[in-house]
């Protein structure tokens, strides 16, 4: 695996993101992948993980008053929305437009924390069956590793089942 941890090298967006996690005390670096995290599947590829170690960041939009809402979910969990609906209200779709304007992170690179309008955040509690896993930092080539408990903590996210369960086979 070819990552960078030197910050003279990182993006903007993954800078800023890098700096925010100083700020909070967070001693593990943003490391750039060789080749785009876009996807979990691309992300555990480039780290060397398993795809459920990747927390992907999924954004939807509250129909009742446009906030948006973030669903941190285990790389290979399929969101409920059903679920999530039941916690936080309605959900509509959010656009790529929406994604940025509401968390300054393009899709593919939204990162957990340094929003421009607070999420309502949701955290998959699959995460925390992995001793660490990695978040975007803010570009599609960047990442970041810490432990669920790190990723509740820095983000008052409410830890929540939003897995979508599997149909059984029809017997």
């Amino acid at each position: 695996m070819t990552q960078t941890a030197d910050t003279a090298a990182l993006p903007s967006s993954a800078q800023r993101v890098s700096d925010l996690l100083a700020q909070l005390g967070h001693d593990k670096p943003v490391v750039m992948l060789p080749a785009t995290g876009r996807t979990s599947a691309e992300a555990a590829a480039g780290l060397g993980c398993s795809v459920s170690e990747i927390a992907k960041s999924i954004i939807f939009r509250r129909v009742t008053d446009d906030a948006p809402v973030l669903v941190i979910a285990s790389g290979s969990n399929r969101v409920d929305e059903a679920k999530v609906t039941a916690l936080v209200g309605p959900l509509g779709k959010a656009d790529a437009k929406f994604v940025r304007d509401s968390t300054g992170y393009a899709i593919g690179g939204v990162c957990p924390v340094g929003h421009v309008v607070k999420p309502v955040m949701l955290i998959d509690r699959d995460l925390f069956l992995y001793p660490s896993v990695w978040a975007a930092a803010g570009h599609p080539h960047a990442v970041f590793n810490l432990t669920a408990t790190q990723l509740e903590k820095m983000t008052g996210g409410l830890v929540a089942d939003v897995k979508l369960d599997p149909v059984p086979d029809a017997a």
